[in-house]
């Protein structure tokens, strides 16, 4: 899939960036769990970038790897500058995806159901 407009752009080379900081283990924080960045929402004057993520966990696990993201983000933010070519540094945001585990409730919830109905 193409993407036209240059704020999408950015956000998919900041969400490979990112990506591979986690993919090399550079974020050594171990408050951080295994995450997974599920996209990038950059502002149309390219100042901040709202990254989202998603992981498996108890509520506790989750709190303390935003802690961790939230300490990260001086690092993330040198690492995305010298990544991604832009005039001016994105402040990076971190917030949590919410939307892949209420996918897999909704998935359990129609097997569940299939199951049932005998479909």
């Amino acid at each position: 899939m193409t993407t036209h407009s240059r704020p999408e752009r950015v956000g998919q080379e900041i969400q490979a960036a990112i990506g591979a900081l986690l993919t090399r283990g550079e974020l050594r924080d171990p408050r951080i769990g295994f995450i997974t960045i599920t996209g990038v929402k950059v502002s149309p004057d390219l100042r901040v970038a709202k990254v989202f993520y998603s992981m498996m966990g108890t509520d506790e696990e989750k709190k303390a790897t935003q802690a961790g993201l939230d300490a990260a983000k001086p690092f993330v933010r040198r690492a995305v500058t010298s990544a991604v070519k832009l005039r001016v540094s994105p402040e990076v945001f971190f917030a949590f995806d919410a939307s892949v585990g209420e996918g897999d409730k909704i998935d359990r919830l129609l097997r569940e159901v299939r199951s049932k109905e005998g479909w």
